[in-house]
């Protein structure tokens, strides 16, 4: 009965936990997608070349390569601080930053510069709560 309040925690294995989750979900997510959408995805070439002249490929391929970089440097950011959530705080203000200029219609300087306060504050916010508030361990 005692057991039933202890908690163990794997340090080296615990911040893979949400991204593994996130994935999951996205997975499941697109084949949803693809059983919906069968008829159309086994069709001609013609609904492919449809989406592929439509689509914003400088902002899909940004968002692709901005969220390979932000995952791949997660943890040898984090491995420099280990259990201190700096690699997320590190990656996570660049990611946000990148992709608010990427999406962003007028790159201006007045409307970067609340980008780039919300690019801080707000992961700085989330690793906040994470760390402290909800003693969570971050990459």
């Amino acid at each position: 009965m005692g057991n039933l309040t202890h908690v163990t925690i794997n340090f080296d294995t615990s911040h893979l936990i949400f991204p593994t989750l996130i994935g999951c979900i996205l997975g499941l997510l697109g084949l949803a997608i693809a059983i919906r959408d069968r008829r159309a995805i086994a069709a001609s070439g013609a609904h492919w070349r449809d989406i592929l002249g439509r689509m914003d490929k400088p902002r899909f391929f940004g968002t692709l390569a901005l969220t390979i970089a932000y995952f791949s440097a997660m943890v040898p950011v984090g491995d420099i601080w280990p259990n201190t959530g700096m690699g997320f705080l590190l990656c996570s203000i660049p990611l946000v930053a990148g992709s608010g200029l990427l999406f962003m219609r007028e790159r201006s300087l007045r409307k970067a510069v609340p980008l780039m306060i919300v690019a801080v504050a707000a992961p700085v916010l989330v690793w906040w709560l994470f760390t402290d508030l909800f003693f969570l361990t971050l990459p």
